[in-house]
């Protein structure tokens, strides 16, 4: 057997090596992958969406402001603003209320009690802050007249809502003075109920102040005229519940 050259072998290994190269070369991308992956975008920046937008949340209620009318006082003017969002309350504020030296401690007082007052009542039906009859009467009477507004622009602006109507019932006389009682309704939902006549005077005017707060919730809490005298106000509870029955009659 004849035996193969050693020069002729390392020929053949340095040929071999040539043309592997040569392959490695022809098989290297155009570019750089480093520069390439600096020129692409990165991932999480294709993934990003805008924050807030309206193509990808749900819209709100929109809050809307309404001013009621200004209820005069001895000691001047009571205008009560109500920001409203989605039918509810979510402000309320005096934009007028009672000035000079005797008023001034007292609208401080009594103003934002009643603001608190009407955003947890959702409702003019609120108590009198001590002190400040006059304020708090003449708050509630333009927080009464905003919440109509409102009333009046939801039954206007939706369908299958029912509408607030007002009734008011026949005045029933006591031996001390006449009560009348009105009743705002929702459909057969009595939603307010307050006493626009009741007995005055020196041995009444304690009587009334306690007693028709309480007939006032009893008739929101139990939707009819079956509901409790107040204690020691006996007349002035039958007489509430009397008129509250003929305005619940005049309802239907």
């Amino acid at each position: 057997m004849r035996k193969s050259h050693p020069v002729r072998r390392v020929m053949l290994a340095t040929a071999a090596t040539v043309s592997g190269v040569v392959l490695l070369l022809s098989l290297k991308p155009a570019s750089d992958p480093a520069s390439a992956s600096a020129a692409a975008p990165p991932a999480a920046a294709a993934q990003e969406s805008p924050q807030g937008g309206s193509g990808g949340a749900q819209a709100s209620d929109k809050a809307r402001t309404v001013t009621g009318d200004a209820a005069q006082t001895p000691y001047g003017a009571v205008r009560v603003r109500l920001t409203v969002s989605g039918g509810k309350i979510t402000k309320a504020e005096a934009v007028e209320a009672p000035k000079g030296p005797t008023s001034d401690e007292k609208t401080a007082l009594a103003v934002p009690r009643l603001n608190q007052a009407a955003l947890a009542t959702q409702s003019a039906d609120i108590d009198s802050v001590s002190g400040a009859t006059y304020t708090s009467t003449g708050y509630k009477k333009s927080l009464q007249s905003a919440l109509d507004q409102v009333k009046k622009g939801a039954a206007g602006g939706s369908s299958g809502v029912a509408q607030a109507r007002t009734v008011t019932g026949k005045a029933e006389q006591t031996p001390y003075g006449a009560v009348q009682v009105r009743v705002t309704l929702s459909g057969k939902k009595i939603t307010k109920a307050e006493a626009v006549q009741a007995p005055k005077g020196p041995t009444s005017d304690d009587k009334t102040a306690l007693a028709v707060p309480r007939l006032n919730q009893a008739a929101v809490a139990s939707g009819s005229a079956d509901i409790d005298s107040v204690s020691g106000a006996t007349y002035t509870s039958t007489g509430y519940k009397k008129s509250l029955q003929s305005a619940l009659d005049q309802a239907g």
